[in-house]
Protein backbone atom coordinates (compact mmCIF):
# COMPACT_ATOMS: atom_id res chain seq x y z
CA UNK A 1 0.00 0.00 0.00
CA UNK A 2 1.55 3.28 -1.34
CA UNK A 3 1.09 5.51 2.08
CA UNK A 4 0.80 9.20 1.53
CA UNK A 5 2.70 11.64 3.11
CA UNK A 6 1.76 14.94 4.34
CA UNK A 7 3.34 18.49 3.65
CA UNK A 8 1.78 21.82 4.96
CA UNK A 9 -1.43 20.43 4.80
CA UNK A 10 -1.93 18.68 2.05
CA UNK A 11 -1.51 14.87 1.82
CA UNK A 12 0.39 13.59 -1.62
CA UNK A 13 1.66 11.06 -2.97
CA UNK A 14 5.33 10.01 -1.69
CA UNK A 15 5.89 10.14 -5.57
CA UNK A 16 4.51 13.73 -5.87
CA UNK A 17 5.45 14.89 -2.93
CA UNK A 18 8.61 17.76 -2.56
CA UNK A 19 10.42 20.36 -0.86
CA UNK A 20 12.33 23.51 -2.29
CA UNK A 21 15.94 22.62 -3.14
CA UNK A 22 16.43 25.96 -1.39
CA UNK A 23 14.39 24.58 2.11
CA UNK A 24 16.93 25.45 4.82
CA UNK A 25 16.39 21.64 6.13
CA UNK A 26 18.43 21.01 3.64
CA UNK A 27 20.63 23.55 2.88
CA UNK A 28 22.19 23.86 6.67
CA UNK A 29 19.91 21.68 8.56
CA UNK A 30 17.77 24.84 9.65
CA UNK A 31 14.77 22.57 11.68
CA UNK A 32 13.68 20.28 13.82
CA UNK A 33 12.28 17.39 14.18
CA UNK A 34 10.12 14.67 16.26
CA UNK A 35 9.95 10.78 15.97
CA UNK A 36 6.81 9.23 17.33
CA UNK A 37 6.17 5.36 17.73
CA UNK A 38 3.04 3.73 16.55
CA UNK A 39 1.53 1.20 18.50
CA UNK A 40 -1.19 -1.44 16.62
CA UNK A 41 -2.11 1.90 14.54
CA UNK A 42 -2.15 4.63 17.29
CA UNK A 43 0.47 7.34 18.04
CA UNK A 44 2.54 6.47 21.32
CA UNK A 45 3.07 9.82 23.56
CA UNK A 46 1.72 12.04 21.13
CA UNK A 47 1.09 14.92 23.41
CA UNK A 48 4.59 14.79 24.64
CA UNK A 49 6.22 14.78 21.46
CA UNK A 50 4.41 17.99 20.16
CA UNK A 51 5.08 20.12 23.08
CA UNK A 52 9.08 18.46 22.41
CA UNK A 53 8.67 19.93 19.14
CA UNK A 54 7.49 23.14 19.68
CA UNK A 55 10.75 23.24 22.61
CA UNK A 56 12.88 22.72 19.78
CA UNK A 57 11.44 25.70 17.52
CA UNK A 58 11.58 28.40 20.18
CA UNK A 59 15.32 26.96 21.20
CA UNK A 60 16.33 27.62 17.29
CA UNK A 61 14.15 31.15 17.31
CA UNK A 62 11.96 29.32 14.78
CA UNK A 63 8.18 30.27 14.27
CA UNK A 64 5.78 28.39 16.57
CA UNK A 65 4.66 25.08 14.68
CA UNK A 66 1.44 24.66 13.92
CA UNK A 67 0.92 21.52 16.08
CA UNK A 68 -2.89 21.22 15.48
CA UNK A 69 -2.18 20.92 12.34
CA UNK A 70 0.37 18.59 12.33
CA UNK A 71 -1.81 16.39 14.86
CA UNK A 72 -4.26 16.40 12.10
CA UNK A 73 -2.08 15.33 9.86
CA UNK A 74 -0.59 12.53 11.85
CA UNK A 75 -4.17 11.27 12.34
CA UNK A 76 -5.23 11.57 9.04
CA UNK A 77 -1.89 9.22 7.72
CA UNK A 78 -2.82 6.87 10.72
CA UNK A 79 -6.45 6.39 9.32
CA UNK A 80 -5.15 5.20 6.00
CA UNK A 81 -1.66 2.91 6.51
CA UNK A 82 -1.37 -0.75 7.01
CA UNK A 83 -2.24 -1.95 10.54
CA UNK A 84 1.16 -2.47 11.25
CA UNK A 85 2.26 -3.87 14.75
CA UNK A 86 4.97 -1.45 15.61
CA UNK A 87 5.66 1.94 13.05
CA UNK A 88 7.19 5.49 13.19
CA UNK A 89 6.36 8.77 12.61
CA UNK A 90 8.14 11.34 11.81
CA UNK A 91 7.54 15.01 12.05
CA UNK A 92 9.70 17.51 10.65
CA UNK A 93 9.66 21.31 10.44
CA UNK A 94 12.08 23.57 8.85
CA UNK A 95 12.59 27.80 8.78
CA UNK A 96 11.41 27.04 5.02
CA UNK A 97 12.96 28.77 1.81
CA UNK A 98 16.00 30.64 2.18
CA UNK A 99 19.21 32.11 0.49
CA UNK A 100 22.40 30.10 -0.06
CA UNK A 101 23.80 31.23 3.13
CA UNK A 102 23.11 31.13 6.97
CA UNK A 103 20.79 34.20 6.92
CA UNK A 104 17.25 32.77 7.20
CA UNK A 105 14.05 33.42 4.36
CA UNK A 106 11.08 35.27 5.01
CA UNK A 107 8.63 32.48 2.84
CA UNK A 108 7.37 30.53 5.37
CA UNK A 109 8.25 27.65 7.04
CA UNK A 110 7.73 23.61 5.97
CA UNK A 111 6.41 21.06 7.91
CA UNK A 112 6.22 17.10 6.65
CA UNK A 113 5.03 14.18 8.23
CA UNK A 114 5.41 10.85 6.89
CA UNK A 115 4.50 7.18 8.68
CA UNK A 116 6.28 4.17 8.13
CA UNK A 117 6.78 0.67 9.68
CA UNK A 118 9.49 -0.08 11.92
CA UNK A 119 11.60 -3.03 12.66
CA UNK A 120 11.67 -4.19 16.40
CA UNK A 121 15.34 -3.87 17.86
CA UNK A 122 17.20 -6.33 18.88
CA UNK A 123 16.67 -8.12 22.32
CA UNK A 124 20.00 -6.46 23.42
CA UNK A 125 22.46 -3.98 22.08
CA UNK A 126 26.13 -3.69 21.49
CA UNK A 127 26.99 -0.07 21.86
CA UNK A 128 29.96 1.90 20.98
CA UNK A 129 31.70 4.80 22.59
CA UNK A 130 32.81 7.65 20.26
CA UNK A 131 36.05 9.91 20.36
CA UNK A 132 34.04 12.96 19.34
CA UNK A 133 32.79 14.80 22.92
CA UNK A 134 29.11 16.36 23.29
CA UNK A 135 29.32 20.34 23.54
CA UNK A 136 27.32 20.50 26.26
CA UNK A 137 27.63 24.69 26.43
CA UNK A 138 26.65 24.28 22.44
CA UNK A 139 23.76 26.61 20.99
CA UNK A 140 21.90 23.07 19.93
CA UNK A 141 22.41 21.17 23.02
CA UNK A 142 19.76 18.81 24.15
CA UNK A 143 17.84 20.53 20.48
CA UNK A 144 16.61 17.98 18.70
CA UNK A 145 17.61 19.50 15.55
CA UNK A 146 17.88 17.93 12.15
CA UNK A 147 21.79 18.88 11.98
CA UNK A 148 22.55 15.06 12.60
CA UNK A 149 25.72 15.17 11.01
CA UNK A 150 27.94 14.14 14.22
CA UNK A 151 25.08 11.45 14.76
CA UNK A 152 25.57 10.05 11.26
CA UNK A 153 29.59 10.28 11.53
CA UNK A 154 29.20 8.87 14.94
CA UNK A 155 27.09 5.90 13.95
CA UNK A 156 28.90 4.65 11.04
CA UNK A 157 32.20 4.81 13.17
CA UNK A 158 30.28 2.47 15.83
CA UNK A 159 29.14 0.02 12.87
CA UNK A 160 32.55 -0.28 11.57
CA UNK A 161 33.09 -1.65 14.77
CA UNK A 162 30.66 -4.02 15.47
CA UNK A 163 28.16 -1.71 17.80
CA UNK A 164 24.82 -0.73 16.68
CA UNK A 165 24.59 2.44 18.70
CA UNK A 166 27.19 4.55 19.37
CA UNK A 167 28.16 6.99 22.48
CA UNK A 168 29.31 10.34 23.55
CA UNK A 169 30.52 11.86 26.31
CA UNK A 170 30.76 15.57 26.50
CA UNK A 171 33.83 18.20 27.26
CA UNK A 172 33.40 17.55 30.98
CA UNK A 173 34.42 13.71 30.56
CA UNK A 174 30.64 12.50 31.53
CA UNK A 175 28.77 10.12 29.91
CA UNK A 176 25.93 11.91 27.53
CA UNK A 177 23.76 9.97 25.32
CA UNK A 178 24.01 8.24 21.87
CA UNK A 179 23.00 9.00 18.43
CA UNK A 180 19.36 8.29 18.57
CA UNK A 181 18.72 7.06 22.37
CA UNK A 182 19.93 7.98 25.97
CA UNK A 183 21.58 5.91 28.16
CA UNK A 184 20.87 4.33 32.39
CA UNK A 185 23.82 2.20 33.87
CA UNK A 186 23.37 0.33 37.42
CA UNK A 187 26.15 1.68 40.10
CA UNK A 188 25.84 0.00 43.30
CA UNK A 189 22.45 -1.04 42.91
CA UNK A 190 20.94 2.37 41.56
CA UNK A 191 19.88 3.22 38.19
CA UNK A 192 21.57 6.22 36.77
CA UNK A 193 20.75 8.22 33.93
CA UNK A 194 23.20 11.61 33.44
CA UNK A 195 21.21 15.21 33.47
CA UNK A 196 19.88 16.82 30.98
CA UNK A 197 23.30 19.44 31.73
CA UNK A 198 25.34 16.61 30.41
CA UNK A 199 24.03 18.07 26.40
CA UNK A 200 21.84 14.71 26.25
CA UNK A 201 18.42 14.95 24.20
CA UNK A 202 15.48 15.09 26.83
CA UNK A 203 14.38 12.00 25.51
CA UNK A 204 10.24 11.17 25.52
CA UNK A 205 11.21 7.25 27.02
CA UNK A 206 13.78 8.48 29.06
CA UNK A 207 11.47 10.74 31.15
CA UNK A 208 8.74 7.90 31.41
CA UNK A 209 11.76 5.31 32.63
CA UNK A 210 12.78 8.20 34.93
CA UNK A 211 9.55 8.37 36.26
CA UNK A 212 8.28 5.22 36.54
CA UNK A 213 11.46 3.50 37.46
CA UNK A 214 12.25 6.22 39.87
CA UNK A 215 15.59 6.37 38.18
CA UNK A 216 18.45 9.28 39.56
CA UNK A 217 19.21 12.06 37.21
CA UNK A 218 22.96 12.13 37.83
CA UNK A 219 26.21 13.47 36.31
CA UNK A 220 27.93 10.04 35.39
CA UNK A 221 31.85 10.02 34.49
CA UNK A 222 32.56 7.85 30.98
CA UNK A 223 34.66 5.65 32.38
CA UNK A 224 31.64 4.34 34.56
CA UNK A 225 29.98 2.92 31.58
CA UNK A 226 32.65 0.26 31.61
CA UNK A 227 31.93 -0.97 35.34
CA UNK A 228 28.46 -0.88 35.46
CA UNK A 229 26.65 -3.65 36.71
CA UNK A 230 23.58 -3.29 34.18
CA UNK A 231 22.95 -0.55 31.19
CA UNK A 232 20.12 0.10 28.69
CA UNK A 233 19.29 2.30 25.91
CA UNK A 234 16.08 4.16 25.68
CA UNK A 235 14.42 5.60 22.99
CA UNK A 236 11.27 6.34 21.30
CA UNK A 237 11.19 2.71 18.88
CA UNK A 238 13.16 0.74 21.09
CA UNK A 239 11.44 1.35 23.94
CA UNK A 240 14.11 -0.05 26.78
CA UNK A 241 16.86 -2.13 25.32
CA UNK A 242 19.56 -3.82 27.24
CA UNK A 243 23.04 -3.38 26.73
CA UNK A 244 25.25 -6.38 26.41
CA UNK A 245 28.90 -5.01 24.80
CA UNK A 246 30.57 -1.75 25.76
CA UNK A 247 33.37 -1.62 23.10
CA UNK A 248 34.94 -5.02 24.31
CA UNK A 249 33.85 -4.57 27.78
CA UNK A 250 30.96 -7.50 28.23
CA UNK A 251 28.86 -6.26 30.91
CA UNK A 252 27.99 -8.69 33.64
CA UNK A 253 24.01 -9.13 32.65
CA UNK A 254 21.73 -8.19 29.84
CA UNK A 255 19.14 -7.68 30.86
CA UNK A 256 20.09 -7.87 34.75
CA UNK A 257 17.50 -7.29 37.48
CA UNK A 258 17.02 -3.57 37.39
CA UNK A 259 16.72 -3.68 33.60
CA UNK A 260 14.48 -6.10 33.69
CA UNK A 261 12.38 -4.48 35.99
CA UNK A 262 12.23 -1.49 34.10
CA UNK A 263 11.63 -2.94 30.92
CA UNK A 264 8.60 -4.47 32.49
CA UNK A 265 7.15 -1.86 34.20
CA UNK A 266 7.32 0.35 30.81
CA UNK A 267 5.55 -2.23 28.89
CA UNK A 268 3.24 -2.56 31.63
CA UNK A 269 2.57 1.35 31.80
CA UNK A 270 2.83 2.57 27.85
CA UNK A 271 0.23 -0.47 27.24
CA UNK A 272 -2.19 1.31 29.79
CA UNK A 273 -1.66 4.69 28.28
CA UNK A 274 -1.00 5.92 24.92
CA UNK A 275 -0.62 9.89 25.74
CA UNK A 276 1.27 9.54 29.14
Amino acid sequence: MNVPVWVNGELLDPAQASVSVFDHGLMVGDGVFETIKIVNGESFALTRHLDRLRLSARRMDLPEPDTDAIADGIGKLLAVAPAWGLGRIRVTYTSGRGPLGSDRGNQGTTSVVIVDEQTPFPATANVTVVPWPRNERGALSGVKSTSYGDNAKALAFAKARGGAEALFGNLAGNLCEGTGSNIFIVRDGRLLTPTLESGCLAGITRALVVEWSGAEEVDVPLSALYEAEEAFLTSTTRDVQPIRLVDDTELPVAPGPITTQAMKVFAERSAGDLDP
